[in-house]
């Protein structure tokens, strides 16, 4: 018995170096993925990330389904993403906030459309209150469609990825789901929810042999969305604003590589050194950066 955990032990080491080896080598020389013909669901395509991940689609080829609640701007989307080169585009209005709604549309869209390749949860809201003035409504809004969502989504179109052990699952959450920030309590909540989530449901996955399915979490820093119009940071050389257009390719760029983790700006995951950091240094840093 100790043999056999001497034995794992040196296993996992020579397999940890030639995985951070591999990781390296991959930097340089990865190849992309084709998409052509596939399917892929984006929701929250209306406008901001979403949108700008569905024309990045278009150009290669795919067949988009784009859910919204703004049936206008959605449909906008949808011109564009034809005249970029999508094969063919398919709008749905879905309020995420209803899991019955979510199955119904679903399920719609395997009649009409075909099983989905590509399930990219975008769709998010923010309050950006003080916890204290956030009316109970305004919370568990926002935990319904930056969270539950990715629940039942996933529920819906996760089965036929693992009948055919081929698919991908895409979460966008934040920066703000690896630390907790001013006036985002129940936003930084939703988002380290949903982070967890979908790195859980990649360990499931590995665990029960499914590796061609792949799945990527995406932290994206400040971006100039409706969600927070015209926004500017105490420090922009550390936490720069950043366009959906940057945002969107970078997502998709990650996407084709099958990477794991996405966050923007990339030196953003420095913040889970925290943990390390005494109180009083962490709370300095967060004055520091405004957050």
């Amino acid at each position: 018995m100790f043999l056999r955990s001497i034995l794992d032990t040196i296993k996992f080491i020579i397999l940890l170096i030639y995985y951070c080896f591999e990781a390296f080598i991959l930097m340089f020389f990865s190849v992309q993925k084709d998409v052509s013909g596939q399917i892929v669901l984006v929701t929250g395509s209306a406008n901001g990330i979403g949108r700008q991940i569905a024309l990045n689609f278009a150009r290669l080829c795919t067949i988009l389904v784009l859910w919204d609640t703004d049936e206008e701007n959605n449909k906008e989307t949808a011109e564009l993403a034809l005249a970029n080169g999508a094969l063919a585009v398919y709008t749905y209005k879905c309020d995420l906030c209803k899991k019955e709604e979510i199955y119904a549309v679903a399920d719609q869209v395997k009649k009409e459309v075909g099983d989905v390749n590509i399930l990219i949860n975008n769709a998010g809201i923010l309050s950006g209150k003080d916890f204290i003035d956030l009316p109970d409504s305004d919370m568990e809004k926002t935990l319904e469609v930056n969270t539950k969502a990715h629940f039942w989504t996933c529920k819906a179109f996760l089965p036929a990825m693992i009948a055919c052990n081929q698919g991908h699952l895409v979460t966008i959450t934040s920066v703000a789901a690896l630390c907790g920030c001013f006036k985002l309590t129940d936003y930084s909540a939703s988002k380290f929810a949903a982070f967890g989530f979908m790195e859980s449901i990649a360990f499931e996955l590995r665990k029960a042999g499914k590796k061609g399915i792949k799945t990527t979490i995406v932290c994206p820093g400040f971006v100039d969305t409706k969600l927070i119009t015209n926004a500017e940071t105490a420090r922009p050389i550390l936490l720069p604003v950043f366009n959906p257009e940057y945002v969107g390719k970078r997502i998709v760029d990650a996407i084709l590589k099958d990477k794991f983790y996405v966050v923007l700006p990339t030196y953003a995951r420095l913040i889970l050194l925290k943990i390390f950091l005494p109180e009083k240094v962490v709370s300095h840093l967060a004055e520091y950066l405004g957050i």
